[in-house]
């Protein structure tokens, strides 16, 4: 029986890419004067190609950006803070997120969230997408201490729950951090198509659409049985 679902956040409950997307246009836009020599495209493009997904610290990524394109009239400094202080403005939830959130509650399935990045940074990230009240349990890696995927991460998150590994799936979308380190705790493993990574081999499920969840759990919670 599937008692817990544990979600990763970035690329899994919401769209990171085209969140990221829309905040470096608007910030275009922001900061037409300094940035008008460059074509939007090319800035918007040349960021998330610095960006590597969230995987550069973002001070790195403006210092790169300012030096390839000799920008002048705002500084690496001042699109760092306008980066944060906007981020939550734009974030693009996956479509159907708060419908599977609200049906796996129906089912009394317990949730929580384990995902790598600051504390307050990400909450503000779930309050922005309006789901925080879905879930019993929310870990970052700052307040942690860890990240995934370190097995303790996802140890924490099923004791906050009250639930073990053979009771617990987790949903994410990195082949490594998320799927590779959920089965090494003992958890099946979910994973959230992402067209950027190769499938993992240990995933015990694919979905292309949050909406196909409930479906894949039904499937894993059949094989358990058996």
């Amino acid at each position: 029986m599937i008692r817990s679902v544990i979600f990763d956040l970035d690329g899994t409950l919401f769209d990171r890419d085209s969140s990221v997307r829309k905040l470096i246009a608007r910030q275009y836009e922001a900061f037409t004067l300094a940035l008008q020599h460059i074509p939007k495209a090319a800035y918007i493009d040349r960021f998330m190609e610095l960006d590597a997904r969230g995987y550069v610290r973002k001070d790195e990524v403006y210092r790169k950006l300012v030096e390839a394109h000799l920008i002048q009239g705002v500084t690496a400094g001042e699109l760092f803070e306008d980066f944060y202080a906007c981020y939550h403005h734009c974030c693009v939830p996956f479509p159907g997120l708060a419908e599977m959130l609200r049906l796996l509650k129906e089912r009394g399935i317990k949730l929580a969230i384990i995902t790598n990045g600051g504390h307050a940074f990400q909450m503000n990230t779930i309050k922005a997408l309006g789901i925080e009240a879905f879930f019993s349990a929310i870990l970052t890696s700052e307040k942690e201490g860890i990240r995934k995927p370190d097995p303790q991460i996802f140890q924490r998150a099923m004791e906050r729950l009250g639930v073990g590994p053979a009771e617990t799936v987790f949903v994410g979308d990195h082949p490594e951090v998320d799927i590779m380190g959920a089965r090494q705790a003992g958890l099946k493993a979910v994973w959230k198509r992402d067209l950027f990574w190769e499938a993992p081999a240990q995933a015990d499920g694919v979905i292309g659409h949050l909406s196909e969840l409930i479906g894949i759990l039904e499937g894993i919670a059949a094989d358990r049985e058996d």
